[in-house]
Order: C-alpha cells, then sequence, then structure tokens
C-alpha cells in the first residue's frame, strides 16, 4: 500500500518521526514493513496507527532520512504479535529506539492499567523520543549512560531497586537490556518485544529465527516464560544466517 507523509520531523539525535495519512487497526506491538524502490524493505514498530519512528543506521534508513512531507513510502502489515494488558501496577523499561511499541502500549491501553512507571534510558540526553509519552503514565523515570540528564546509570539499575512495586513490566530496547529485565523479573510477569533480522516478515524466510520462535509471526512480542531458553541476550543472526555474538 502507497501511503503519503504528512509530517517528518527530527525527534531526537538520529531519530526522525514520520507520519503517514492512513490510519491502520493495528495492536500495540505490532510492525510493519516499510519499502523504499531500490534500497529495499525494513520491519518498524507502530508508535501509533500513522507514526513510526526511525533511527538513523544504514542505507535504508539515511534514505529515509531524505524523505520530505508529501513523498510517499510503500508499507505492508500490521503484523506479528502484540501485547496483552495485563497487571495493574506496571513497569514499562525502555531503552533507545525501543520506545514506539511502548508508546503504542500506555497510550492505547491507558484504562487497563491502574498504575504505569516508564523507566526509559539512553546515552545522553539528546536521543530520547516521544517524550510526550509523560502524557500517557503516572510517573517517569529518565536513565543516561553519561549521566547528563536523570539517573546515570541503565534503566535495569533502577528496575532491580523498583522490581517489587509492580505485579507486571513490559520492555523493548537493546538486547542486553531486554535480558537483563528478563534475569531481574525471573522471566514472570514480563512481556518482552524482540527484534531480529527479517526479510519476509510474514514466517516464510526464517531470517529471525529466535530460538523455536520466529520474531514475525511468534511475536515480536512474547512473554517472559517463552524466552527462558533461547538465545535471547547472546546470539543475534546476521543477514546471511551467520550467528553473531552480542
Amino acid at each position: 500500500m502507497r501511503v503519503e507523509l504528512t509530517e517528518v520531523w527530527e525527534e531526537a539525535k538520529n531519530i526522525k518521526a514520520f507520519r503517514f495519512n492512513r490510519k491502520l487497526n493495528f495492536v500495540p506491538g505490532q510492525f510493519i514493513m516499510v519499502w523504499l524502490p531500490g534500497f529495499g524493505e525494513k520491519p518498524f514498530s507502530l508508535a501509533d496507527k500513522d507514526l513510526i519512528l526511525v533511527k538513523r543506521v544504514g542505507a535504508f534508513t539515511s534514505k529515509m532520512f531524505e524523505l520530505k512531507e508529501g513523498n510517499y513510502i510503500w508499507i505492508r502489515g500490521p503484523y506479528g504479535k502484540g501485547f496483552e494488558p495485563e497487571g495493574e501496577n506496571i513497569g514499562v523499561i525502555a531503552g533507545g529506539i525501543g520506545i514506539p511499541p511502548l508508546y503504542a502500549l500506555v497510550k492505547h491501553y491507558r484504562e487497563h492499567f491502574e498504575r504505569i512507571t516508564l523507566i526509559y534510558g539512553s546515552k545522553s540526553r539528546y536521543e530520547f523520543a516521544l517524550l510526550d509519552i509523560e502524557n500517557y503514565v503516572d510517573e517517569i523515570i529518565l536513565t543516561t549512560d553519561d549521566g547528563s540528564l536523570g539517573v546515570k546509570g541503565f534503566p535495569t539499575d533502577v528496575l532491580a531497586e523498583r522490581k517489587d512495586e509492580f505485579d507486571y513490566v513490559y520492555t523493548c530496547g537493546p538486547e542486553v537490556m531486554m535480558a537483563k529485565v528478563l534475569e531481574i523479573m525471573n522471566f514472570k510477569n514480563v512481556q518482552v518485544s524482540a527484534e531480529r533480522y527479517m526479510k519476509c516478515g510474514i514466517g516464510v524466510c526464517g531470517s529471525c529465527a529466535l530460538g523455536e520462535y520466529l520474531v514475525c509471526k511468534d511475536g515480536p512480542v512474547f512473554y517472559g516464560e517463552q524466552l527462558k531458553n533461547t538465545e535471547l541476550g547472546k546470539f543475534r543472526r546476521l543477514p546471511d544466517g551467520r550467528i553473531a555474538r552480542l
């Protein structure tokens, strides 16, 4: 489906937001595949019915950064399994560009929860995105690797101190961070939005294998117990299928 970009803005350092003219019916945590002719196709989690965030990391995303309002992109989806709203007093643990699906979670499922605490980390103060998420949570705690804003350290440091306050946790971000969240929560009462290299997005090619699962079809959102014996936080697959240590 071809969609027109209605808004494009710089959200944070090396991160842009793209809003398009088609509101999608989606479950928070689902993703779409974005195609640019001549540059290929990449998956992006939906931050809202018509909104994605893109971090510049390679040729495809650099091309995305050249797009302006009125330009077109091609999308398919939404695909995958999203979040299930569980728990009452929840902790939302975000790292870096992992914020979009969690933004969708707290915006669209706000009425399901009694209290939401967001613990959100980035490398520096310039790399936080979608900070209007504060409108949908009860408390927000920011952490930075360099101490330039909020608490110096990692979101998992704060979670380790406050885990007993939450009856459920949701997380998305760097894989090492998510693995630590699972460890802190003992793999219980937690949902994880995982990421793997994707080609087809519909469970055909197998490039996004994570243990016995395919992230595009069985995820990207998984219950913690499902990931207990997988390589999450240990290994990743390269585009050619080789396994590399994180």
